[in-house]
């Protein structure tokens, strides 16, 4: 039997092509001329090289164009995954059952919008878009869209550290937003060993620090938001099984576990999602 949400899926489709082209299969943004494919770390850097440690494996859905993840409380469904899903005309925030990967409830954005990273703070979801400029304040427990607000530039990535909102664009930098209003507060260069690093994309704020996955890499880093500077980098290639990448496209979306330390990774169009920790490499 199809669910309510099949059936919104199959319709969004249908319509998706003839209103936006295919736009949407770009990616996730223009990236900046001077990035690399992969972070490389010196010799003498002071930068933990982490790899990554599978705890548990769950299932997930593999039509989302994952672009944000959070791990939240709700009080009709508990514990569950707050997920951003993008591209143009199947755009949608979604709220999933972390055990089975199924959708429990989810609302579409317009055929024109891409939509980005998302993230909770205290009494909000914010949902952000890729060229569009628009951010949507949502109702966590519908998911109804309360308030629509404006920023300049691209959206990739956003968190929430408790204070502040946090975000990216693809370039080097983070932008610190405030979370009611969605005003710029301040930005900072994220660097390593001196060096920007460039296609910072999905966050997650985390003990007083950012980790963000690196678009089209397998690589995440943990950067401290004071400085800029990056203080780890996670090699998580070879994540995804073999038998099941053929149709997956990049490794995008990380939310913190339950359990400090420990992190939930999956990808755009990824049918696993894995529980995680980092060690030394």
């Amino acid at each position: 039997m199809r669910s309510v949400f099949d059936e919104k899926r199959a319709a969004r489709r249908g319509v998706a092509l003839g209103a936006v082209g295919l736009l949407g299969l770009t990616g996730c943004g223009s990236a900046d001329a001077s990035a690399e494919e992969q972070v490389e770390v010196p010799e003498d850097a002071a930068v933990e090289q982490l790899s990554v440690e599978v705890l548990e494996t769950f299932e997930h859905d593999p039509d989302s164009f994952t672009q944000g993840l959070q791990l939240a409380e709700h009080p009709e469904y508990g514990n569950v995954f707050y997920e951003s899903a993008g591209l143009y005309g199947e755009s949608d925030a979604r709220i999933v059952d972390p055990g089975t990967g199924e959708v429990l409830a989810s609302q579409d954005l317009p055929a024109d919008q891409f939509a980005e990273g998302l993230t909770l703070t205290d009494t909000d979801v914010w949902q952000i878009t890729w060229q569009e400029g628009v951010a949507h304040r949502r109702d966590p427990v519908s998911l109804d869209i309360v308030e629509t607000v404006q920023y300049e530039g691209e959206g990739w990535g956003i968190c929430f550290d408790g204070e502040r909102l946090v975000m990216s664009d693809g370039s080097s930098t983070l932008t610190f937003r405030d979370p009611v209003t969605f005003e710029e507060t301040g930005t900072v260069e994220v660097t390593l060993d001196g060096e920007p690093v460039y296609q910072i994309n999905e966050l997650e704020c985390v003990g007083g620090q950012v980790w963000a996955n690196l678009w089209q890499t397998d690589q995440i880093v943990r950067i401290d938001p004071a400085t800029g500077e990056v203080g780890a980098v996670v090699d998580a290639a070879g994540l995804l099984p073999e038998e099941d990448a053929a149709n997956a496209d990049v490794l995008n979306g990380i939310a913190a576990g339950a359990e400090e330390g420990t992190f939930f990774l999956t990808g755009k169009h990824w049918p696993k999602l894995f529980l995680v920790r980092f060690t030394t490499a």
